[in-house]
């Protein structure tokens, strides 16, 4: 069974190889430590509430900027 931070990991790396970015370019996007951004991709730890809502706004824009697929 995957728990929601395994999940959450996927979606982190799908996201950094659908834009091409590292995990630093990531962490500075979202105002968070590269520390952090790796955590979450190794499904160390999950997100805070707002850090998560970070996340999906940055998504959201590069959606409608075309640079993320659904």
């Amino acid at each position: 069974m995957t728990t929601g931070s395994e999940k959450f990991s996927e979606l982190v790396r799908e996201v950094r190889k659908q834009l091409g970015i590292s995990q630093e370019d990531l962490a500075r996007a979202l105002g968070v430590s590269f520390a952090t951004v790796n955590r979450w991709e190794n499904a160390k730890t999950s997100p805070s509430k707002l850090a998560r809502t970070q996340f999906d706004l940055f998504c959201e824009d590069m959606k409608k900027k075309g640079r993320l697929n659904d």
